[in-house]
């Protein structure tokens, strides 16, 4: 397998001796995050190997797709529509870099001080080190920060790139506006593919995506519970597992796991002790491998009940509608889901995420909030103002954290996580 691998990545044109460097250590640090688990569902081993053979399974599946005529389109972020490309018989895979390993090759076209997660996205591409950055045929960027939005102009000289122009309030004209971003897109897709969008085409697309939220929606719920079935941890991967992987096999294999889940709960099953403070993230998100805080949390004695974020709530929360009558409709529908219920801190203003905040940390029985943001993310680090101002005024405790990629500050969160979690307890 290792051979065959490597022979892909060598007609893809990546770094081989680099990319090597960097399947050295993540068996490592899976291992160190994941492994050393106790108690783990039996239904997380289909999502261990999936990342046991990240650059592998997953990129020969979209190579042979590729053979037979598809094409990949890589996104950023959870506003461009799935059911689009789906749609004209093409495939989505999540491009967004979550490991330090990426950002130094960030860094030579980028300022330092931009988002790690945009360095460390250009980096894998430019650095020729992640298999899926080269596979893709589009990218599809959007303008929810100003770092992207430059950033999709330096990829677009290496690689054809659509940037869906997503407003900034939700006012009618707004919706307008992205009703029409939308149709745009179903005509570079259809470009791109050579396959025409038809109704019922985009009415099976919604029905396929829309399953995989019910069955991430289900997850979530299993997660509510005083017996808690599933860790943060195992709970985050399969999130992150989602962006890229097919959706009916993912929304597959999520049932699957949720079963057992359902079967803990009804025994009694628990992966902590009852008292273990159950805490709720919310802020920034937190693309494969990015485990660090979930990891120290858990490490800590606390369980991670939800995650307020794009890799969380906001990627199934709200279904879009089925069975559309005509394609303006179709296009209307997702348009409502898209943003009406997306609350980026992009928007301004932003109650409805201060809302959807509150409203969470109630659902989940949550003990505390930790508030995280990837440095040098002005809009979420901004918006944290609020967002712990209407924790306090609730009587949640909260804590609001600030880190990147590296495990230089592991140590120093740790202390500052820990200390939180004896208020809480106390």
């Amino acid at each position: 397998m290792a051979d065959k691998n490597h022979e892909m990545w060598g007609n893809l044109g990546m770094d081989l001796e680099t990319h090597d460097q960097l399947c050295a250590v993540l068996p490592t640090a899976f291992g160190d995050v994941y492994l050393s688990q106790e108690n783990r569902p039996e239904g997380m081993d289909f999502f261990n190997m999936v990342v046991a053979d990240i650059h592998g399974i997953r990129p020969a599946e979209l190579i042979e797709a590729q053979k037979n005529g598809q094409k990949v389109f890589g996104t950023f972020c959870v506003f461009v529509p799935d059911e689009v490309v789906i749609a004209a018989n093409g495939i989505v895979t999540g491009l967004c870099g979550g490991s330090q390993f990426w950002v130094p090759e960030g860094e030579k076209v980028l300022p330092a001080n931009t988002c790690p997660l945009i360095k460390a996205s250009l980096g894998a591409r430019f650095g020729k080190t992640c298999p899926f950055f080269r596979i893709a045929d589009m990218y599809v960027g959007e303008t929810t920060c100003d770092g992207k939005k430059k950033a999709y102009e330096i990829l677009g000289e290496d690689v054809p790139v659509h940037v869906m122009n997503l407003p900034h309030s939700k006012r009618p004209k707004d919706f307008e506006a992205w009703n029409g971003e939308i149709a745009d897109f179903i005509k570079v897709v259809e470009k791109e593919t050579g396959n025409e969008v038809t109704l019922d085409k985009l009415n099976e697309a919604i029905k396929i995506v829309n399953n995989k939220r019910r069955a991430l929606a289900r997850m979530y719920e299993c997660r509510k519970n005083a017996c808690v079935p599933i860790s943060g941890r195992d709970a985050l991967l399969v999130m992150q597992i989602a962006f890229f992987d097919d959706p009916t096999r993912l929304a597959a294999m999520v049932n699957k796991l949720c079963d057992e889940l359902e079967k803990r709960i009804e025994d009694g099953v628990s992966v902590v002790p009852e008292k273990a403070p159950r805490i709720m993230l919310t802020g920034t998100p937190l693309a494969i491998p990015n485990w660090k805080i979930h990891n120290i949390i858990e490490s800590s004695g606390a369980v991670v009940v939800c995650e307020e974020n794009c890799t969380g709530t906001r990627y199934f929360a709200h279904e879009v509608k089925e069975d559309n009558q005509s394609m303006e409709e179709a296009i209307a529908s997702l348009t409502e889901r898209y943003m009406s219920n997306i609350n980026c801190a992009c928007f301004t203003p932003n109650e409805g995420r201060v809302e959807d905040i509150i409203r969470l940390a109630k659902e989940y029985n949550v003990d505390g909030v930790i508030d995280l943001n990837l440095k040098f993310c002005n809009l979420y680090d901004t918006e944290g103002y609020f967002v712990e101002r209407a924790l306090k005024e609730a009587g949640i405790p909260v804590l609001g954290l600030e880190t990147d990629y590296t495990d230089n500050d592991a140590e120093q969160l740790r202390t500052r996580i820990e200390a939180f979690l004896e208020i809480i307890r106390g």
